[in-house]
């Protein structure tokens, strides 16, 4: 597109947070670079962070706030700070789970000999599942000595971020996909994951996709991080292994990052408020600016992106550094926030000679449509029963649970703490009070029948802390067996 044709374009409408701590400044940085390279951008401000959560606002957004992000579809957003103490939720978790950003995107390249780093040719994407997982936030405590966090996985959930991923693999010409699970232990959970992975990437035979368990898939990513190219991880893998990446890379500081919906995005820095540097014009905007150059691809303003990126890397490759990356051996000249802007915005027009230069197409092509299935015939064949039941042995809470059974119901086992207890535990097993008794039936049963025995374990004296239905799908049972079984 001719620099003609997309000035006459119309601004895009964007909303603009400036956050707390070191936020306005790096803020005020990134705005300053991005318009001095042509942004078109019509800007909506709101307010986030600790001034709302003081006013009460436990979400640290307010209703006004999420219709500005609904309006505009795009949100630059600047760390922010979450007063200390309970009952302050994540605004980023909120964000995200609220408007549906379901795929968390974080490039993690190095800038030798630039920036220090030990790994000179990393170029490495993370794709991270951004709502399910452990981050769900569903948490209990179940009795005196044990606490419970719930890890959700969904099919659906797992079939956007991987097509997601092989998407922006094809986009932005990338060659491989790596997912990453602990599918050797969490069969069902992680196992999905990676079998939707797998189902996937067969739609993309020009990628190729590998898979490695989550422990040395990390150790390799840490150590040999120029083997991958896209990697596909779940939540709480991915929001782990991406500030990993950042850092070996060169650092956190200077990684950008893009929550992607169905309808709306935001674009922020990984690093947090630094409130001890607020103020003091030292902060490196970098972060935030990179995140801001993904909104503008993002928007179909891929000409800016080019021209503000490639500024940037002639400033860092000139040597003109804050002090987060200032080495004297590489550096020529130590720079506050404003003045590294003003360097940034003074290179307009120039590429890097020893970098890599960029070039972005507006809006790259990325099709994400998860195709309906038919859902599978369900059918109740147990019940496990979460029992609260201090000083008592497996053997003694086995007898006295055999006989309530019946008769829809045999006893299968007990387990404490997943590892089966009953029958034939071993003594030198760990118990707490928390028992998982699992019911079985060797037909499918109706749902008056868990009732009924729920009805006879209270009556004896049983204290409750949950049940969970098991059941089969198309025959195929739906539930783990404990360890050890």
């Amino acid at each position: 597109m001719s620099d003609t044709a997309a000035a006459s374009k119309p601004p895009v409408p964007i909303t603009v947070a400036r956050g707390d701590g070191i936020g306005p400044e790096i803020m005020d940085a990134t705005l300053r670079i991005i318009q001095a390279a042509g942004a078109r951008l019509a800007i909506e401000e709101i307010e986030i962070g600790e001034a709302v959560y003081q006013r009460g606002n436990s979400a640290g957004i307010e209703p006004e706030s999420l219709e500005s992000l609904r309006r505009t579809g795009v949100f630059l957003k600047a760390p922010i700070t979450t007063p200390q103490g309970g009952g302050f939720k994540s605004l980023n978790v909120t964000v995200r789970k609220t408007l549906g950003l379901y795929a968390n995107v974080r490039p993690c390249p190095s800038y030798a000999p630039f920036v220090a780093t030990k790994h000179p040719v990393m170029d490495v994407v993370i794709v991270r599942e951004n709502e399910e997982d452990l981050y769900a936030g569903i948490e209990h405590r179940q009795s005196d000595e044990v606490y419970q966090c719930l890890k959700l996985i969904t099919r659906p959930g797992c079939e956007r971020i991987a097509r997601y991923a092989f998407e922006y693999a094809r986009a932005y010409n990338r060659k491989k996909v790596t997912a990453f699970t602990k599918d050797n232990i969490m069969k069902m959970t992680d196992g999905l994951f990676h079998q939707v992975a797998e189902e996937v990437a067969a739609e993309y035979p020009d990628i190729e996709f590998e898979h490695w368990i989550v422990d040395i898939g990390a150790a390799k990513l840490a150590d040999t991080p120029e083997a991958f190219d896209v990697v596909l991880l779940p939540n709480l893998y991915g929001d782990i292994l991406s500030d990993v990446a950042a850092q070996i890379a060169g650092s956190v500081g200077l990684a950008g990052s893009a929550n992607i919906g169905p309808t709306t995005a935001m674009f922020e820095a990984i690093h947090g408020s630094a409130p001890r540097r607020a103020g003091q014009d030292v902060a490196n905007p970098s972060g935030l600016f990179l995140g801001a150059v993904q909104m503008l691809v993002h928007i179909g303003q891929g000409d800016v992106a080019t021209r503000a990126h490639n500024a940037w890397l002639r400033t860092i490759e000139d040597g003109i550094h804050t002090y987060d990356i200032f080495d004297p051996a590489v550096s020529t000249e130590k720079v506050g926030t404003s003045a590294f802007a003003d360097a940034v915005i003074a290179r307009l027009g120039q590429e890097p000679t020893k970098l890599k230069a960029v070039k972005y197409a507006d809006s790259p092509e990325i099709n994400v449509k998860v195709p309906t299935r038919p859902r599978q015939k369900k059918e109740q064949v147990g019940i496990d029963v979460f029992l609260d039941a201090p000083g008592v042995t497996p053997d003694q809470l086995g007898a006295a649970l055999e006989p309530l059974a019946g008769p829809e119901f045999a006893l299968d086992m007990l387990s404490n703490r997943g590892q089966k207890v009953y029958p034939g535990g071993a003594p030198e097993t760990l118990c707490v009070d928390a028992f998982r008794c699992r019911f079985l039936s060797p037909t499918p049963v109706e749902p008056g029948a868990t009732i009924r025995l729920l009805a006879r374990l209270n009556d004896a004296g049983h204290h409750f802390i949950k049940s969970e239905g098991l059941f089969t799908f198309d025959g195929v049972p739906g539930f783990s067996k404990g360890q050890g079984q």
